[in-house]
């Protein structure tokens, strides 16, 4: 009897409703992802954590150096390695489930916020709110792809639910998770500590709880917020400090990001200046062999990122108008309607069918701007989903936009439009016209700047570049035709659009015409090294020597540290009956290489004769 009284009392609520929703549109997504060929990372950053995270689980746990990259995500896709075997579906399932729970938050801090506007038309924008989010297409991509950012928006959204759901300030104790929340998330999203500030207006602004005096209770919170914060970030700094004895507080890669946004060829966007590749792994690679060529010697990882940074400060200050121009230049990219995803998976998954149709930024942005201004007044705790936009917003002018840096930001700018649209449909149907024309022409205004178009060439060219190499190495040569060439048609100069366009005819096997396309890359960037490598190999399977052992010493030239290019030359040696020469190539491969089967296999072969 008890029982039946208990699962009588027990009522689905909507909360249950939204996550259970969502979580079934997550997984549907999943589902089609994994009848897909991009389930499985080959390039970008998701290969990146991926490759990282495989080094980690054979063993590899540190190099010594100091962090070139945030570790967080990598060792928690390690660790799930560990315990569920290799694969990326399960980490997936794990994100629909964060996201399912960030959709969650979405309806309870619009409920929370609104319900004092009436609590049927908070539980109505609430609810639309969240919806918006689960046919958010970039929201539906990032769930179930190799990447943080589904965690980092369900912490980010966690702590704002705490801030908006309390009337009285974090106790010292809430003050100690809540900094501990933002440390852990920051060794993976370092912008996520922008949120402290937030947090600290919490402490301070709200009524506090003790019976001691405020003050005091309010050091209190500070000082655990902050320990709160070191305690989380301590994986980074303590490995960077302690074990590569280098002075880097999270990741010494945050020089180049700085240098990427602040320079002369910025444009708001991650666009790379010359001597810098594409890719995470190849622009951080890059970014040392550069920093170590101008030093003349090899560099602790710490000076690396003080190199760029230096190089970014100097341009600050020996172009003040110019850097004013581009920090509204990144204002304007970051509230544009035009979408910049710099990995091109939104387009990809889209195309191929894997994500549902849905609503893009443009429109939850033109929507929500307006809300934020009227809400203002009527609606005093949505200050504090305003003040988070703003400060998020702050954490990316430093450095640039792309889809997903801009994503955390989506869940409020949702609650705000839904709001704004439930608000406007009451008042009209009230006669209240005063606030709907207002609100009207707030949205013409918002729609006006948010549509603004981009008329870079090159910024159109990015998504048809990225879903032609994706296609290139899914094997799909005729999609990877099209998508590269309309790529060379926005911008016939880029140099990896020309590589790329190489590769593919390599892959049908015109070598004649692949050299072509490679010697084209070297004009437009002649320190290309993958160009310089793919025509050494030609020449090699052609047995011109000569010709291979030109283009694979330039190479090296660009970087004496790459292995893979030692392994070359000692081929082309070996394959010219060189043997003293190729003995000595192979065998600085395999000093910088040691785990590499084939570089050992060609040592052996070489001794052996």
């Amino acid at each position: 009897m008890t029982s039946r009284k208990l699962l009588s009392q027990f009522r689905l609520r909507p909360a249950h409703y939204v996550f259970g929703g969502v979580l079934l549109i997550r997984v549907v997504v999943l589902a089609r992802l994994t009848a897909s060929p991009y389930l499985l990372p080959t390039r970008g950053d998701m290969h990146f954590y991926d490759d990282w995270a495989q080094r980690i689980l054979n063993g590899q746990l540190t190099d010594h150096l100091a962090f070139y990259g945030l570790p967080g995500y990598a060792y928690l896709l390690a660790a799930l390695y560990k315990i569920v075997g290799y694969g990326p579906f399960i980490p997936a399932l794990l994100q629909a489930l964060l996201d399912a729970g960030t959709a969650v938050l979405i309806y309870k801090v619009s409920v929370g916020i609104f319900s004092g506007t009436g609590l049927r038309r908070a539980q109505i924008a609430g609810v639309l709110a969240a919806v918006g989010w689960a046919f958010f297409v970039p929201a539906q991509t990032y769930a179930v792809v190799l990447m943080p950012t589904a965690w980092f928006v369900f912490i980010f959204w966690l702590i704002l639910w705490r801030i908006v759901s309390r009337k009285n300030a974090p106790t010292k104790w809430g003050a100690l998770i809540l900094g501990l929340l933002v440390g852990l998330a920051a060794t993976a999203i370092a912008t996520i500590l922008f949120l402290i500030p937030l947090v600290i207006g919490a402490i301070l602004l709200k009524p506090a709880i003790s019976t001691h005096s405020q003050f005091r209770t309010r050091i209190n919170a500070l000082v655990l917020l902050f320990l709160g914060a070191a305690a989380g970030t301590s994986p980074c700094w303590v490995h960077n400090c302690f074990i590569a004895h280098d002075r880097v507080f999270l990741s010494a890669h945050s020089g180049i990001n700085f240098w990427i946004g602040n320079n002369p060829g910025a444009i708001g966007y991650p666009r790379f200046p010359p001597g810098l590749h594409a890719g995470q792994a190849a622009m951080l690679q890059d970014s040392i062999d550069a920093a170590e060529s101008a030093a003349g010697h090899a560099l602790p990882r710490g000076q690396v990122s003080q190199y760029w940074a230096a190089k970014a400060r100097n341009y600050i200050t020996s172009h003040p108008v110019a850097w004013l121009r581009l920090l509204a230049l990144k204002l304007r990219n970051l509230w544009s309607a035009f979408q910049y995803d710099d990995l091109s998976i939104i387009t990809i998954l889209r195309e191929q069918n894997v994500t549902l149709p849905g609503i893009y930024f443009g429109l939850v942005a033109a929507l929500a701007l307006p809300a934020i201004f009227l809400v203002w007044k009527t609606a005093p705790l949505s200050r504090w989903i305003a003040v988070a936009i703003a400060l998020h917003v702050l954490a990316l002018l430093p450095v640039f936009t792309t889809e997903r840096y801009r994503l955390p930001i989506v869940p409020g700018l949702l609650i705000f439009a839904a709001f704004g649209l439930v608000a406007f449909f009451n008042h009209v149907v009230a006669g209240k016209f005063r606030w709907a024309v207002a609100y009207a022409a707030f949205l013409i205004v918002s729609s006006y700047f948010i549509s603004w178009p981009q008329r870079d060439p090159s910024l159109w060219a990015l998504d048809a570049y990225n879903s032609g190499w994706q296609a290139l190495e899914s094997g799909n040569l005729p999609l990877a035709e099209r998508k590269l060439q309309l790529a060379r048609a926005y911008v016939p100069t880029n140099p990896e659009t020309n590589f790329a366009l190489g590769n593919l005819r390599l892959a049908e096997g015109n070598s004649a015409a692949a050299s072509t396309f490679y010697l084209t890359t070297l004009q437009l960037d002649d320190r290309h090294r993958g160009a310089l490598n793919n025509l050494g190999v030609i020449a090699l399977d052609h047995q011109q020597f000569e010709l291979a052992e030109h283009w694979f010493r330039r190479a090296l030239d660009l970087n004496t540290r790459s292995a893979k290019t030692h392994f070359l030359l000692a081929k082309t040696y070996a394959a010219r009956g060189d043997r003293a020469d190729a003995c000595a190539e192979i065998d600085s491969a395999v000093a910088l290489s040691p785990q590499q089967p084939e570089f050992r296999q060609l040592r052996e072969e070489i001794h052996r004769q």
